[in-house]
């Protein structure tokens, strides 16, 4: 998990990820003064290492003197081994309402060098969008710049963040569009998309994947990454009934492609409370991995990078090893020729798995008889206190709840019960379902026969036990195995989940 952290409070934003030659390379956004861009560097996309910052604001007087904004490194289609930072920029004169696209070079990924001439800074203009503060909400929207390279084609694009001249003006959102035409010359097109719903889709990425061009952006109105899908990639682009990627708090995606998969990275938003005040605390988790279903819907998978986390296996067979949490007299574990049977007709029980787990992860095939209730419970104490994993297999909803005792109560709030995330899947009443549960630190992933379904962070609950429940109702489970992962950190808090240096991983070696 990677975080911000500093005498006072700061934060990740906008993200981009670069592989190149074996490391991850991370540029961010740090809240909330956006006055830079930070690196950071990996060699497996979840431990990072702060290494020379990228870019600041620019001078007094120059067209991004005030904050930075999303940035996009790609390769320079024009010189081998050399690199373009496409970046947001706003000046103090206009009160930061203009935004404006720049870019940078570098030939290492870690010197960047400014281009404030030319064309540069670009402007957005009429007759296709927002181009002055006299329009819809008095700002001129022009950001989160996306370069994209058609390797069939041969277009040169740049996607960005922006708004069309017409419509409800909470409604005009869209991908803008440009054609790089010459090395740094750019011509303004018609929106890429217009979904004509939103007020804005930031964070814009496209990508080819498996003979299909999908559209991927990120909507305010609620938090949470969407997409879109055409045969070409200009359009025109659909939606399937549900093109959400990703639950509510995951935010600002970014793709990473490395040699062999397409990565997906984004913040996450976690409310916390400091001082008797709420405040949103945004982290990076691991990536997720991009895939597509048969039907050609994008579909996110848990991160291979967990394998090499993994310290030891423990297969779980009889029912001798499963504590019986409640002794509900109605609850029975049964070992049968097809799994472990584990009922409960009347009222709740939770079976608890051999054990205390930090770092986890869990898989069984799971089949469910009866019309009650199942779910999993993860890093839960002797009174039931942790983390509630409720699965409606039926009608296809999780949701991960924080249940416990207050530790203050006070009259009637003697507990507390928080939903943290809920997310909607393909149900069905028959099974089986290959379920997979990874709690990795603080953050905490959900996926269903194959395909994740939850992804959160969260430290209510840092250790404890592992299980099942159930609820009038009976599940049995096959094939069941709880890997222990190494931490790649030994701190639980987020402000001293990394360590920094600033030097970059070939200076480092010199030194030593």
């Amino acid at each position: 998990m990677y975080a911000s952290h500093g005498f006072l409070r700061s934060d990740i934003g906008d993200v981009d990820v670069v592989y190149h030659d074996g490391l991850f390379h991370l540029f961010h956004l740090v809240l909330p003064n956006h006055d830079f861009i930070a690196h950071a560097v990996s060699s497996d996309g979840m431990t990072w290492r702060r290494v020379k910052n990228a870019l600041f604001v620019g001078e007094p007087g120059e067209w991004d003197d005030d904050m930075l904004w999303t940035m996009h490194v790609t390769p320079d289609p024009d010189k081998a081994g050399e690199w373009r930072m496409f970046y947001t920029g706003l000046a103090r004169s206009e009160f930061g309402r203009v935004q404006r696209v720049g870019l940078a070079r570098s030939r290492d990924l870690y010197q960047w060098e400014r281009c404030n001439q030319g064309v540069y800074p670009l402007e957005i203009p009429a007759p296709h969008y927002e181009s002055s503060i006299d329009e819809g909400r008095h700002w001129v929207s022009f950001r989160d710049p996306f370069f994209y390279h058609d390797r069939h084609s041969g277009d040169r694009l740049l996607l960005s963040a922006a708004r069309v001249k017409d419509g409800p003006v909470i409604r005009r959102g869209c991908v803008g569009l440009a054609r790089e035409t010459a090395p740094d010359r750019f011509s303004f097109e018609a929106p890429l998309h217009r979904p004509g719903l939103y007020d804005d889709v930031e964070v814009p990425n496209l990508f080819r994947l498996h003979d299909r061009y999908y559209l991927m952006g990120s909507i305010r109105e609620d938090t949470k990454i969407h997409y879109w899908y055409a045969q070409s990639w200009d359009g025109p682009y659909e939606n399937f009934f549900d093109n959400v990627l990703l639950p509510s708090g995951n935010y600002a995606g970014r793709i990473c492609q490395t040699e062999d998969r397409l990565l997906l990275f984004n913040f996450f938003s976690k409310t916390e409370n400091v001082y008797g005040r709420e405040v949103v605390k945004k982290l990076l988790p691991p990536p997720k991995e991009l895939d597509t279903d048969k039907a050609g819907r994008l579909k996110v998978r848990s991160y291979r990078g967990f394998d090499n986390l993994v310290t030891g296996r423990e297969i779980v067979t009889a029912s001798y090893q499963c504590k019986i949490l409640y002794e509900n007299k109605y609850a029975t574990a049964v070992d049968r020729p097809d799994g472990l049977h584990l009922a409960c007709t009347s009222g709740y029980e939770a079976y608890l798995l051999p054990g205390h787990h930090q770092d986890f992860r869990l898989s069984t095939q799971l089949m469910l008889e009866g019309s009650g209730k199942t779910g999993l419970v993860l890093r839960m104490n002797e009174e039931g206190d942790g983390y509630y994993l409720s699965l409606d297999l039926v009608n296809g909803i999780a949701q991960m709840r924080a249940w416990s005792a207050n530790p203050t109560p006070e009259f009637e709030h003697a507990f507390r019960y928080e939903p943290l995330q809920e997310a909607h899947f393909r149900g069905s009443d028959q099974g089986p379902w290959q379920i997979e549960v990874v709690a990795h630190g603080m953050y905490i992933e959900f996926s269903i026969d194959g395909y994740v379904v939850l992804s959160l962070v969260d430290d209510s609950f840092h250790e404890g036990g592992i299980g099942f429940y159930v609820e009038s109702a009976a599940v049995c489970l096959k094939d069941l195995a709880i890997e222990t992962l190494r931490r790649p950190v030994s701190e639980d808090t987020a402000e001293r989940v990394y360590t920094t240096t600033y030097l970059a991983p070939e200076d480092e070696a010199d030194t030593r």
